[in-house]
């Protein structure tokens, strides 16, 4: 067992964010101080930011909440596990519990589209308290969601449609304390509700860091980034949460799955992968043991500008091929670039860069087409001279692909406001347009192909939607064989069904991915939103393969039903949700 000791708080302790929106009320991305950014946009995407009327959420007391099931009997037996005060089927919570902040999620609470939410939010203060309220789930005959942040975007939180059982959503919040450092191994057990700044509060007052920065740091947790198998920004130096977690403690019906933190091991099949990137469906982590690093000495970031797309992906993968270890590898393309100049501030940011004569004549003198530039960021962490040796390497090859370096300013600006971009989702909703992400990785040899291929594919979708379309990437996350391309794509609303607009460009550009060699997704995860593609990705034996696992570790399908793969018997029917009108059914043999 663990030595962790129950809060005595309660959940009111736990931090949500906004039921309508990202993050917390009061902030949100704010155009009027970046002159660039309205003329941007209504180029981009046809949105006219002066003049468009802002849509508003509908107030919470016209949501359609639909009633909760829970029953008298089922309720008791919750409160009697974990208190009084942390069982609750308040519409709020219920409502918050629902779906994460994906555009799909966030267009049908904004307009009440509410078809199913949890029945009962469960807030257990440790892995005892979440051991009974598993086992009373079971026996009750209900449906179990375990609930980090709330930031999830592929669909793996909400309940089912059609769900006919009572359904709880498992909120960790009170989970969130780092338990113990093992400093002589780098191992730290943290339990799982953490919040990424709150765990790494805890580590620096320790003077260590887990490395693990993904865009949605600062409103998810680590149990989380583990669920979904998440990547984060510096994951070139601290790899991904797989390479991370190294030891699990997950509870499922009569008792708790341990996997013991071990450098590596020769054990058959490997548990602890299977429990990476599960989204709950194997049951509910509690505890990570994970892979923590002395606070380096120095850490920096520098930015680069390369003539074009093409010499930019060239430099990343000769640095991938190099002895340089940046902790970050990036380089945007000439749209994301334009973009990134487009939203910064009157004189500060990359503008002032290019807002004098210096160095667009530079460019220019050098041959550059100045509407193909890349913007780069490069980071370097470690001691002195470690990092002073990376950069002079990769400053090197940036030199050999016609590159230029251009110091630590808008490296420390990148630094401050990385986290601020998912802000923009709601920004562009209450301006009638969608904003929304997709991200795959591939091969070296076919990166240059998936780009175009989500590029031609996503122009395709906006012209036959008639619209002015938006696309743009960038390369992250570098490995020896390959990288990450992360899309980000936006078109005004029509008339019409906005989901159903939605999924025509989001539909085209999964497809690409898979139809020019990339994943369906690289730290995003499955949920319901990319599940239509997994079979072309792993194969349908591969298919077959986590159905019978999911089968036989969990046959009444207790644990978050219809993630991933498949649905679950609904009256001799296998239900799985396509999109948020239309479910799909297929007789089947009861």
């Amino acid at each position: 067992m663990t030595d962790e000791k129950a809060t005595s708080a309660d959940h009111s302790t736990v931090k949500h964010m906004k039921w309508w929106g990202w993050g917390v009320e009061g902030v949100g991305f704010h155009h009027e101080d970046k002159p660039d950014f309205a003329p941007f946009v209504l180029k981009a995407v046809d949105v006219d930011l002066w003049t468009a009327t802002k849509a508003q959420p509908l107030p919470f007391d016209k949501l359609d909440v639909p009633d909760s099931n829970v029953s008298p009997e089922f309720f008791a037996a919750l409160t009697a596990a974990v208190g009084d005060d942390n069982v609750t089927s308040d519409a709020m919570d219920r409502v918050v519990h629902t779906f994460g902040k994906s555009l799909r999620d966030l267009v049908r609470v904004r307009s009440g589209k509410i078809e199913r939410t949890p029945d009962v939010v469960v807030y257990p203060a440790d892995e005892a308290q979440v051991q009974s309220v598993v086992d009373a789930a079971v026996a009750a005959g209900a449906v179990i969601i375990p609930f980090g942040g709330g930031s999830n975007i592929a669909g793996s939180l909400e309940p089912i449609v059609g769900e006919t059982r009572t359904v709880v959503s498992l909120d960790l919040g009170r989970l969130n304390r780092v338990i113990e450092v093992d400093a002589d191994s780098g191992l730290a057990r943290i339990q799982a509700g953490a919040l990424g700044p709150d765990l790494e509060a805890q580590l620096t007052e320790r003077g260590w860091t887990l490395g693990h920065f993904p865009d949605s740091f600062t409103h998810s947790t680590l149990g989380g980034w583990v669920a979904t198998r998440s990547s984060g920004m510096q994951s070139d130096k601290y790899g991904d949460i797989a390479d991370i977690a190294r030891g699990l403690r997950v509870v499922r019906p009569g008792g708790t799955l341990v996997i013991r933190a071990i450098p590596s091991a020769s054990t058959g099949p490997s548990v602890r992968e299977m429990i990476v990137g599960s989204e709950g469906r194997l049951g509910v982590i509690t505890e990570v043991t994970v892979q923590v690093h002395r606070i380096p000495e120095k850490r920096d970031i520098y930015a680069y500008f390369f003539p074009n797309w093409a010499t930019g992906l060239k430099a990343m993968q000769e640095i991938s091929e190099s002895d340089a270890a940046p902790s970050i590898t990036r380089v945007s393309d000439a749209r994301e670039t334009g973009f990134s100049l487009a939203t910064s501030k009157a004189s500060k940011g990359m503008s002032k860069f290019l807002s004098g004569t210096v160095l667009p004549t530079l460019m220019k003198r050098k041959g550059w087409n100045l509407d193909d530039i890349c913007l780069s960021f490069i980071g370097y962490e470690g001691g002195e001279a470690h990092a002073k040796r990376q950069k002079a390497i990769v400053d090197a090859i940036v030199k050999k692909h016609n590159g230029m370096g251009v110091g630590k300013g808008p490296g420390v600006l990148y630094d401050q406001k990385k986290f601020d971009t998912p802000y923009l989702r709601d920004f562009l909703l209450d301006m009638g347009a969608a904003g929304d992400v997709s991200e795959t990785a591939a091969p070296w040899s076919k990166l240059a192909a998936v780009h175009d291929g989500a590029y031609a594919a996503a122009q395709g979708a906006f012209d036959k939607l008639g619209k002015v379309g938006w696309i743009m990437s960038h390369l992250s996350h570098s490995y020896h064989s390959g990288a990450c391309l992360y899309f980000t794509f936006a078109f005004k609303f029509g008339e019409g069904d906005p989901i159903a607009e939605y999924d025509v460009v989001k539909s085209a550009i999964q497809q690409a991915f898979i139809d020019n060699g990339g994943t369906i997704s690289h730290h995003h995860g499955v949920g319901l939103e990319h599940s239509p593609w997994l079979e072309q990705d792993i194969s349908a034996g591969g298919v077959d393969l986590v159905k019978s696992l999911f089968a036989s570790a969990d046959p009444d399908g207790t644990f978050n039903p219809g993630k991933i793969v498949g649905g679950r018997l609904v009256g001799g029917r296998v239900a799985t949700l396509i999109d948020t009108d239309a479910i799909e059914t297929e007789e089947v043999q009861a």
